[in-house]
């Protein structure tokens, strides 16, 4: 095994196609080196060390020390130095180096190989003792934190003390003789915190070094970074050893950090800072502040300190020279680090930079109009997820930000309102043109009416998949769940949060994207499907072959997904609209009626406000396709609860109290997800699914008059577990759709067809598919009845299934290829199998998330569906995954 890979001195032994073994540092350190810029000579301890280092209890190989000094022996060759030289000492960096860009997670080491002789060499060489004690003392502090494990801000605390004496006020007022002083400090701290002397041999420096950058491969950051990125620990991390240049001898030298191009906006110019006579960690420590590097960038921040361009300006030109030629060779914007020594530029780091996605899709698309990469490239550089920063109502990251909590960020946007404590207390807000927040411990389906009419909601109890983060998600309404700190008192109708109390009415603001919840309105960015976020979804629209639908059930979304590129409703759940208001009371009404005629009376009350819903909606889409789900929740879930509100109901309603309740009681379900709901309800009462049926057909009638495009409806039957249930409804629809006809004179065509999502009705879906006309995958319950795991409760344990890796993600965010995946591929080769030409799409959480439109481009489904907000993403995912593997 070679386990050492040297570079420097325009050849390398690596390259950046090794990026696996030699880590994303290390491979561009090399690629750099073979293109003959000017890069430090080093090497590089292979990511397999560290999966060696792991499997075998924290040891190295056999021949690594030998390679290592084999290693050192060729940087002493290309810079004439050598380890504890008293004369002409080796001093290198030790840095990390992962495939995965992980930056600031990982550990560095600079300045190693000083110590007290070498010191006294290093002040000589640069005729400046400053300079070199200067670079002991942070050598010290750098190395007693990150591998002796001394607290840094004990050393801070020595430095402070010494200028606090002195008088001194910044850390560049400290002469030579104050560094010795501060050395010997922190030397006297290494030895009362470690019990040993700071160690004096180069070489136990160096492995002290090595051994702590692969055990920062396992720190608790690094661990949460690689968790949230989807990093595998398997990878490991390389070790960089390079030799030491200086950016702190002098006001000749510099350090700094650059972008290409800017990471913030995308714009095709330089855009980072440097300081003069400084070291690398300087420019982000906060300690001074940084220049500018261009003089353009200079003005543009109304600047009295001068630029690099101005200040170094040849070594300026030369740095302006490899940005070019870099990103040239990489096709993407670079993340750069340098430092010059006395007049003379290194390259110290290239990566593909870090950006937002507003940055991140103009540099595709203008790097596609340069010529520098396709089209396609472009399409897959852009991660779908990322959208949703663009998506949603933003907060202005200029605004202050008056922070009061914080919980999980359930569902992306922000949103501005007075704290409401009860839905009717939304809906009561909204009727007067008021925005408003909906804060509950927790949300429940009854919620529904007001979550809809909240512009956000705050729970403190629930998860990333809870009732609140999924309904808000399907709404593209902001959500933050599982504020935990945030104490609602409900009967009080108060918020407190960090010693201050809010009350009902009271204005706050949440960021569904950071979970952030903060005091009194925010300034707002609002999205716009524009510029080269348009161009590019442009290009994936031709590159992609599932269509795109939007979940949606009222006019504002509707309208909301066509601007975002939708094609059609895949969704449209109607019991929403049955808590709209004004409808509730007839549909509690029904629910009441002891024989089918009473319920029709009562119904016949909805009906033509169903119809208008389905005429608004037939009319947004304009010819596109529509699926609408008949009536799918419990009866109960439309009924009241406790007392005072039974109470208020029944008078509405001209019932007593004691029958409204006896009729509660006999509505309840132990299991309501698996109880009478779906088709089983149009299987008890039938009227309902006639009701809906001749709401869809008139409404097609009247949408097909206005607009002049041809609407056919696609009604769909949910909670099938047989071709039975199908038959029955569909009877009743087809019933209904005659007497339409006869009625107006006018025959709409339109299909049946059913919500796949119990796991009976995927493995009879041959059968099923004799009468569907098209299966739509419902795959939150096809996941609920699985996995037997309700969504709504399984906030409290998916997450540390994830984290000890007895499920490789929650299966309500991406879908189960395993269970579910089967079952919904089966059900679609079963269901091609018997009808051909048979519709397939999938309209459940996954139908917005990219992995799991991946796998619905691999079983060849015809469409996706989600909520409004995610429709580009859908489109960008549906792309990529036509497009397959780069």
């Amino acid at each position: 095994m070679k386990w050492v890979y040297t570079f420097g001195d325009g050849r390398a032994e690596g390259s950046a196609a090794m990026r696996d073994l030699l880590g994303g540092k290390g491979a561009n350190l090399a690629e750099m080196a073979n293109l003959g810029l000017p890069v430090p000579p080093g090497f590089t301890i292979t990511t397999e060390v560290c999966t060696w280092f792991y499997a075998n209890g924290q040891t190295y190989p056999g021949s690594l020390s030998a390679d290592v000094d084999a290693a050192l022996a060729y940087l002493g060759e290309k810079t004439g130095r050598r380890f504890g030289d008293a004369e002409r000492p080796l001093l290198v960096s030790v840095r990390s180096g992962a495939r995965a860009s992980m930056p600031g997670m990982m550990d560095t080491v600079l300045n190693l190989g000083l110590n007290d002789v070498t010191v006294a060499a290093l002040a000589r060489e640069a005729d400046d003792e400053r300079f070199a004690w200067d670079s002991y003392r942070r050598f010290i502090q750098m190395y007693g934190d990150v591998v002796l494990g001394v607290d840094h801000h004990a050393f801070e605390e020595i430095l402070d003390d010494h200028k606090d004496r002195e008088g001194y006020v910044l850390d560049t007022d400290l002469a030579a003789a104050d560094w010795v002083t501060v050395v010997e400090g922190y030397k006297g701290l290494v030895e009362t915190e470690t019990g040993t002397p700071f160690p004096q041999d180069p070489t136990v420096q160096l492995w002290g070094a090595i051994g702590a950058v692969f055990g920062s491969w396992m720190n608790a950051r690094a661990i949460t970074y690689r968790r949230l990125h989807d990093i595998p620990a398997s990878w490991g991390t390389a070790v960089n050893v390079q030799a030491m240049v200086f950016g702190n001898m002098g006001e000749t030298s510099a350090t700094g950090v650059a972008f290409t191009r800017n990471p913030s906006t995308g714009e095709k110019a330089l855009y980072g800072e440097f300081l003069v006579n400084a070291q690398g960690e300087d420019v982000v420590a906060g300690i001074r502040t940084p220049q500018d590097l261009t003089e353009a960038a200079r003005i543009a921040a109304n600047s009295d300190r001068p630029s690099l361009e101005a200040v170094l300006p040849d070594a300026f030109h030369d740095f302006v020279r490899i940005c070019d030629a870099l990103e040239r060779h990489y096709r993407d914007m670079q993340d750069l680090e340098f430092t010059i020594e006395r007049g003379k530029l290194w390259m110290l780091q290239a990566r593909s930079g870090k950006r937002t996605a507003e940055a991140a899709l103009r540099i595709a698309v203008e790097m596609a109009e340069e010529g520098l990469i396709t089209r396609e490239q472009a399409v897959r550089r852009i991660e779908p997820s990322s959208l949703d920063q663009l998506l949603h109502p933003t907060i202005d990251p200029a605004a202050t930000r008056d922070l009061i909590g914080s919980g999980l960020p359930a569902s992306p946007g922000a949103a501005s309102g007075e704290i409401v404590f009860t839905s009717d207390e939304a809906e009561a807000t909204r009727q007067r043109g008021v925005p408003c927040i909906l804060v509950r411990v927790e949300t429940s389906p009854e919620d529904i009416h007001g979550m809809h009419a909240a512009e956000g909601i705050l729970t403190t109890r629930g998860g990333m998949t809870s009732h609140a983060a999924v309904v808000a998600r399907g709404m593209g309404k902001p959500c933050v769940s599982g504020a935990g700190a945030i104490k609602v008192d409900a009967a009080k109708r108060t918020l407190t949060t960090m010693g201050r109390v809010f009350k009902a009415g009271d204005t706050i603001t949440i960021d569904g994207g950071t979970g952030q919840v903060m005091a009194g309105v925010v300034p707002m960015r609002q999205p716009e499907l524009s510029g080269a976020f348009a161009t590019l979804m442009g290009w994936a629209d031709e590159f992609r072959r599932m269509r795109v639908r939007t979940n949606a059930e009222t006019p504002a979304d509707a309208r909301a997904a066509r601007a975002f590129g939708a094609e059609g409703i895949g969704l449209c759940r109607t019991e929403h609209m049955f808590f709209e208001d004004g409808r509730v009371t007839a549909v509690r009404e029904m629910i009441l009626a002891d024989a089918p005629e009473g319920r029709r009376a009562a119904l016949a009350k909805i009906l033509p406000m169903q119809r208008q819903d389905f005429v608004d909606l037939f009319e947004i889409m304009h010819g596109l396709p529509v699926t609408i789900r008949l009536l799918d929740p419990p009866l109960h879930e439309f009924l009241p609860h406790g007392e005072e509100e039974i109470a208020a109901v029944a008078a509405a309603l001209g019932v007593t109290p004691e029958r409204l309740k006896d009729r509660v009681d006999q509505l309840a379900e132990f299991n309501p997800m698996l109880g009478h709901r779906g088709c089983r309800l149009a299987v008890s009462y039938p009227e309902i699914a006639e009701m809906q049926a001749r709401a869809i057909f008139e409404a097609a009638i009247v949408a097909a008059r206005s607009t002049g495009a041809p609407v056919m409806p696609e009604i769909m039957v949910p909670l099938v577990a047989s071709k039975a249930e199908l038959d029955f409804v569909k009877r009743l629809i087809d019933e209904t759709a005659e007497a339409v006809a006869k009625e107006t004179g006018k025959r709409v065509g339109y299909q049946v067809g059913t919500m796949i999502e119990l796991p009976r009705a995927a493995l009879r879906a041959g059968d099923i598919a004799e009468t569907a006309h098209f299966f739509s995958f419902g795959t939150n319950d096809l996941t609920q009845t699985t996995f037997g795991i309700s969504r709504d409760d399984a906030a409290s344990f998916l997450g540390t299934y994830v984290t000890k890796g007895l499920l490789p993600a929650d299966p309500f965010v991406s879908i189960d290829l395993e269970g579910v995946g089967e079952l919904v591929k089966l059900a679609a080769e079963r269901g091609r199998a018997v009808r051909a030409d048979i519709k397939l799409g999938i309209c459940g959480e996954h139908g917005g998330d990219p992995a799991s439109i991946r796998f619905c481009e691999s079983v060849g489904l015809d469409y996706v569906s989600c909520s409004p907000f995610r429709v580009p993403i859908a489109r960008l995912a549906a792309a990529q995954a036509a497009l397959g593997s780069p």
